[in-house]
C-alpha cells in the first residue's frame, strides 16, 4: 500500500462492523464533468485549504461513463483520482445508476417507469423502474466496469450505491406481476384469505381468479394499496442490497458501503420519515448509513431538521456512526448562511453522532436544472464567505486533540419514538381531519411524529427511533417510548409494548395509534387493541375539534393548548389519571389527556393532537414521569445540549446557540473547553457553575 493509501481499523466493537477511517471526513461532492474549464488542480489546492480530506464522485455521470452501449470513458474519474492522490485526498465512488443515459431509453423505452401519471418520459433522474430487467442488465454491467477500475485505487476508500433510492412511484406491469407474485405466496395461494384480510367485497373489489387481479393504480382500497406500497419498498431494499453485492465482489476489506438516504420533503426541506423507503430495512445491506439533511438556514436555522435526520440515520444500525453524505452550503435562495451557521450546523452534525459531514456540492453549476442550488464556490469558482468558514470548520477538527476527541460519538438515549411506514400510508389514505385521502395542507402523519420529535428537542430530551416492528428487548433499552399515530401494528408488537410497560416502562401514545393491523383493517373491538387495560381508557367516538378548541389541563393555571386535526372522545376507567379534558359545553366531558399505572410501568395517551407548546407541556410531564431530568433539562430554552461518549470513553456535551443573540449560562459540567468562541483549544477548561456565553451561531463543547 502507497504512503497515500487510507489507513482504517474495524471500528466492529463500537460502530456495528463499519469500515470508516480513523478521523473525521469532511468534504464534498466533486464534479469534474461539469467545469467549465480544467482546473483540478487548483480545486483540489483550494480543498485542501479548508481542509477537506474526502470528495464524492461518479453517482450522477453515467452518460459521461459509458456514452454509448458498451463503450466507456472513465477519463474524468482518473483524472480526479490522480489529482487525490497528489494533494492526499480520499474518494468515495458512487455508482451511477439514478439517471439513465439517452441510448438506453431509446433501446429499451421500458426501463422508464409507468406512474399514475402515465409512462414517464426522458429528462429527469429517478424516473425508471428499479426492477426492470433490462435497467438492471445495463446497471449491473456500468457498476462492474467502474468497480473493476477504481477498486484497488488506493484513493478509494468507500462506496456509494445509487442514490437517493426510491420506488418513484412506480405501477409498471413488471413491478406489479412481481406484487402478485408476493401476494401469492403470502397468502399461500389462497384468494379468500386474501380477500378477507383486504377487505375485498366492497365496491365490487372481490378478486376470485388470479388471472383477473386489477391494475392497482386505480385502487380505493387502503389495503390493497398499503400493501403495495410495502411490496415497492421491499424491492428498494432488495435492489440496494443488489447492488451492494456487486460492489463487495471488487471492494477491499478497508473499504466501505454506503447509501445516502432522504427523508420526506415535506414543507420544502428533510422532514419526516420518508414513504418510499423502509429505511431499517433497506440499511441492512450497508457497511455504514448515510444520509442528505437538507433545511432552511437565516432566520429559520433552529437545528431540529439536523438532529432529526442524524438521530435518524444513527438509529438505523443500532447506533452506529453514520455519514452526512450531503447537505447544504449555500444551497437554494433563501439558504444562505449567516456568518457563524455553517460552522454551527457542521457541529451540529457530529453531536448526532454522524463521522462525516459533505456538502452538496464543491462547485455551484452553470447550467441545467440545479444551476442555483449553489456549492460552497459560487459560479466565479472563487474563495467567498461560505467557502472560508467551511475552512474554519474543517481545520478546527483537523487540530489534533481536537477531531480525534470528537470522532465516534455514541448515544446512550434513554428515549425512543416507535415509527412505522405502514401508519404514514394509513394517514394518507385516511387523513386526520376527514378520514379520506389526505389532501394538500392537511396533518400528515409527519406532522406528528415532528410534533413529538419537535417538543423532546426543544426540552433537551435526546431520543432514538425505533421501528414498529421493535421487539421487547429493543423496548427494554429505554425508559420512554414514544408512538405518535401509529395507526398500523400488528399484535406482536402490541404486545411487546404491554409487556415494556408491565415491566416498569413509560410508554406515551398519540391519537390514532394501534387503530388497525398490518394490512389497515381496523380492529373490531374496544379502542386501544390489546391496550385498554394498559392505558386505562377506551374510546369508539372521535371528531374534529372545531375552531379554538383548547385543552383544560387539570390542576394547571396555564391557558390550555388547542387541538388541531382530530379530538378523541376518552372514556378513563378507574384508577386512570385524568391529565386534561376539553374545553367544551359537550366534549367536555370526556378525557383528553391520561396516565394509568400498568404493572411497575405506566402509559399515557394524548387523544388529540395539541398545539407545539401544549405538547412540549405534556411531554415536559411525561418526561418527569418517567424519571427523566438532568442538567441538560434544565438549560432547555437557553441553549440546544447534544451529549455521547466519544471513542476515548470520555463525556462528551455540545453546547448549541441557534439564536442571533448571545446567551449566557453556567457550566453544566466542569472539564475541557474544547471549542469555543469560534475557536478550538484542547488546553482549555471549564468549571462546572463558571459563567459562560456563547455567541450567536455558535456553540461550546464541553469534554470530561
Amino acid at each position: 500500500m502507497s504512503d497515500n493509501a487510507v489507513r482504517t481499523k474495524d471500528h466492529s466493537a463500537s460502530s456495528g462492523g463499519t469500515r470508516l477511517p480513523d478521523r473525521l471526513i469532511f468534504g464534498c461532492a466533486y464534479y469534474d464533468e461539469y467545469m467549465p474549464y480544467e482546473r483540478v488542480d487548483k480545486d483540489m489546492s483550494m480543498m485542501k485549504s479548508a481542509g477537506i480530506t474526502t470528495i464524492r464522485i461518479a453517482e450522477s455521470t453515467w452518460s459521461t461513463l459509458e456514452p454509448q452501449p458498451g463503450v466507456f470513458d472513465f477519463s474524468h474519474v482518473d483524472r480526479v483520482l490522480d489529482a487525490a492522490g497528489r494533494f492526499g485526498i480520499q474518494v468515495i465512488v458512487g455508482t451511477p445508476t439514478y439517471a439513465v443515459p439517452s441510448w438506453l431509453v431509446a433501446m429499451h423505452p421500458d426501463v422508464l417507469a409507468d406512474t399514475p401519471k402515465g409512462h414517464n418520459r426522458y429528462g429527469a433522474r429517478q424516473i425508471m423502474d428499479i426492477v426492470n430487467p433490462s435497467y438492471r442488465y445495463y446497471g449491473e454491467r456500468v457498476i462492474r466496469r467502474l468497480m473493476s477500475h477504481v477498486a484497488d485505487n488506493p484513493q478509494v476508500i468507500g462506496y456509494q450505491v445509487d442514490n437517493e433510492t426510491k420506488y418513484y412511484d412506480c405501477v409498471s406491469p413488471d413491478m406489479q406481476r412481481l406484487f402478485v407474485k408476493d401476494l401469492r405466496r403470502r397468502f399461500d395461494d389462497d384468494l379468500d384469505r386474501l380477500n378477507a384480510a383486504f377487505g375485498l367485497d366492497y365496491w365490487s373489489n372481490r378478486i376470485d381468479s388470479w388471472e383477473d387481479f386489477p391494475d392497482l393504480t386505480g385502487t380505493i382500497n387502503a389495503s390493497l394499496g398499503s400493501a403495495f406500497d410495502r411490496f415497492r419498498r421491499s424491492q428498494v431494499s432488495r435492489y440496494l442490497a443488489w447492488q451492494a453485492g456487486i460492489v463487495r465482489e471488487y471492494a477491499r476489506d478497508d473499504q466501505f458501503v454506503t447509501h445516502n438516504f432522504d427523508f420526506d420533503w415535506g414543507p420544502g426541506w428533510s422532514y419526516g420519515v420518508q414513504p418510499a423507503v423502509d429505511h431499517f430495512e433497506a440499511a441492512e445491506c450497508l457497511d455504514v448509513a448515510g444520509v442528505d439533511i437538507y433545511h432552511p438556514t437565516e432566520d429559520d436555522l433552529t437545528g431540529k431538521e439536523i438532529a432529526f435526520g442524524g438521530d435518524m440515520t444513527r438509529s438505523l444500525k443500532g447506533g452506529a456512526n453514520y455519514l452526512v453524505l450531503e447537505t447544504e452550503a449555500q444551497g437554494q435562495n433563501g439558504w444562505l448562511p449567516y456568518p457563524g451557521q455553517l460552522r454551527l450546523q457542521a457541529y451540529s452534525h457530529l453531536a448526532s453522532g454522524a463521522d462525516g459531514v459533505m456538502y452538496w456540492h464543491w462547485h455551484s453549476i452553470h447550467n441545467s436544472f440545479e444551476t442555483y442550488w449553489k456549492g460552497l464556490l459560487s459560479q466565479d469558482m472563487e474563495p467567498n464567505p461560505t467557502y472560508e468558514e467551511a475552512g474554519r470548520f474543517g481545520r478546527q477538527i483537523a487540530q489534533k486533540g481536537v477531531g480525534e476527541r470528537l470522532i465516534n460519538l455514541r448515544k446512550r438515549n434513554k428515549v425512543a419514538i416507535m415509527v412505522g411506514n405502514d401508519s404514514l400510508t394509513a394517514l394518507d389514505w385516511f387523513s386526520l381531519e376527514t378520514g379520506f385521502p389526505r389532501q394538500q395542507g392537511q396533518i400528515s402523519y409527519n406532522d406528528v411524529v415532528r410534533r413529538v420529535y419537535d417538543a423532546l428537542f426543544e426540552l433537551n430530551i435526546e431520543c432514538d427511533f425505533i421501528s414498529d416492528k421493535a421487539d421487547r428487548s429493543q423496548l427494554g433499552r429505554y425508559a420512554m417510548v414514544l408512538a405518535p399515530a401509529l395507526y398500523s401494528t400488528n399484535e406482536d408488537t402490541l404486545k411487546a409494548l404491554a409487556d415494556y410497560v408491565h415491566q416498569g416502562g413509560h410508554l406515551v401514545a398519540t391519537l390514532r395509534s394501534f387503530v388497525a393491523d398490518e394490512n389497515l383493517k381496523v380492529w373490531h373491538d374496544k379502542a386501544p387493541h390489546l391496550l385498554t387495560d394498559v392505558f386505562g381508557i377506551d374510546y369508539n367516538q372521535f371528531t374534529r375539534p372545531g375552531k379554538g378548541l383548547t385543552l383544560d389541563l387539570h390542576g394547571s393555571d396555564q391557558a390550555g393548548p388547542t387541538c388541531q386535526g382530530l379530538i378523541e372522545l376518552l372514556n378513563p376507567r378507574t384508577g386512570t389519571q385524568v391529565l386534561a379534558s376539553y374545553d367544551h359545553p359537550v366534549w367536555g366531558r370526556y378525557a383528553s389527556v391520561t396516565r394509568h399505572d400498568y404493572g411497575h410501568g405506566s402509559a399515557e395517551w394524548i387523544g388529540t393532537l395539541p398545539s407545539a407548546q401544549g405538547m412540549r407541556m405534556l411531554l415536559s410531564d411525561a418526561a418527569d414521569a418517567a424519571g427523566l431530568g438532568g442538567p441538560a433539562r434544565d438549560l432547555a430554552g437557553v441553549v440546544t445540549v447534544r451529549e455521547g461518549i466519544n471513542a476515548l470513553g470520555e463525556q462528551v456535551a455540545y453546547l448549541l446557540n441557534y439564536s442571533s443573540k448571545e446567551v449566557r449560562l453556567d457550566a453544566p459540567y466542569g472539564g475541557h473547553l474544547l471549542v469555543a468562541d469560534g475557536q478550538a483549544d484542547p488546553q482549555a477548561h471549564v468549571d462546572q457553575g463558571q459563567s459562560m456565553t456563547i455567541g450567536p451561531w455558535d456553540l461550546a463543547i464541553i469534554v470530561r
